[in-house]
């Protein structure tokens, strides 16, 4: 491992973070991060249990009342600054997104600005959180419709896009006033806990959002489902999973966020430029080494031009490459 890569892994704080502090996980339990390219073992990471889980479940509670009452102007300056420091530290969180997910460096650069620009959206809508007030249809009444922060969200985000989701997912809930419990993809928790400690740097308070990885996502899961102090479920994954956590929603009428698996049919029409249309079609499969909802999952290709496609397609594969998204070849 390059000395550049020991240095921004040993930056990472690696313990869990509930309510303002960095601690370690119950029986100081922890889990390996591994390189996606070589299998090493890269961090080992605080490993959260379903009582860390409702530790954390506290802490979002009771910094509920404060949070949610925080002018929003307060709240955007807080998620602009974090955007700030996302990209003052552009070059450090790429490297970080490739070593423990393995894309590429060009596109993690790119994640990280795709990433950041939620955060800077979402800094201007905090201020733009309107209702409605209107004469009702009957003319002997006024209608006021105030849109208010539902309470404690509990963030589960995929590993395929480690920084990307969890500012998509976190920077609408701050926005709006809500706290947040973020549950990153095991395979890549250190990105989230890297923009744990951008939110420190930002200014946001104690308690609003904490930061859990564990092993053992399903225990943890379990746990904050059943308490009733959860109002809100966004989940990033598989259909399977997402079905299940639905119903598990359902019947305590918990409010629920999905984006489920992908799918994405790449069409070749006939009288298409077959040079052009393998180009497109590269990157639709391959972009984000192809883990990507988006991706293309099946090709419908005109019978007058199938083989030809099937052949430059299959040569340009080929022609791939794997390794360490760190190399530049």
């Amino acid at each position: 491992m390059r000395d550049e890569e020991s240095k921004v892994l040993a930056s990472i704080e690696k313990r869990l973070y509930i309510g303002g502090e960095w601690i370690e996980a119950k029986g100081n339990a922890t889990f390996d991060v591994e390189d996606p390219a070589t299998g090493a073992t890269i961090a080992k990471v605080a490993d959260a249990t379903p009582s860390d889980a409702l530790s954390a479940l506290d802490a979002a509670h009771s910094a509920f009342g404060e949070w949610s009452q925080t002018a929003p102007r307060y709240r955007a300056e807080i998620i602009r600054r974090a955007y700030e420091l996302i990209m003052q530290k552009q070059e450090e969180l790429a490297l970080l997104m490739t070593l423990e997910m393995g894309k590429p460096l060009p596109e993690a650069r790119g994640e990280v600005a795709y990433a950041a620009d939620f955060f800077r959206w979402f800094s201007e809508e905090a201020v733009r959180i309107d209702g409605r007030y209107y004469v009702a249809p009957d003319g002997n009444s006024r209608v006021l419709t105030l849109k208010q922060p539902v309470g404690v969200a509990y963030m589960i985000t995929p590993w395929n896009f480690p920084l990307a989701m969890g500012t998509r997912k976190i920077g609408p809930a701050l926005a709006a006033g809500c706290t947040v419990i973020l549950k990153p993809a095991e395979q890549t928790p250190l990105c989230s806990l890297a923009l744990m400690s951008i939110m420190v740097e930002a200014g946001l308070p104690s308690g609003v959002l904490n930061v859990i990885p564990t092993s053992d996502p399903a225990a943890v899961t379990d746990v904050l489902l059943e308490d009733p102090r959860l109002r809100k479920l966004s989940f990033t994954g598989s259909t399977d999973v997402g079905r299940m956590l639905a119903g598990r929603s359902a019947n305590k009428l918990l409010r629920v966020s999905m984006e489920l698996g992908g799918n994405a049919p790449f069409i070749v029409f006939d009288d298409a430029n077959i040079d052009l249309a393998v180009d497109q079609a590269m990157i639709a499969k391959m972009r984000n080494m192809g883990e990507a909802c988006t991706s293309a999952n099946r090709f419908l290709v005109a019978a007058s031009v199938a083989d030809e496609f099937a052949q430059k397609l299959a040569s340009r594969m080929g022609a791939l490459k794997l390794g360490r998204g760190t190399e530049a070849d």
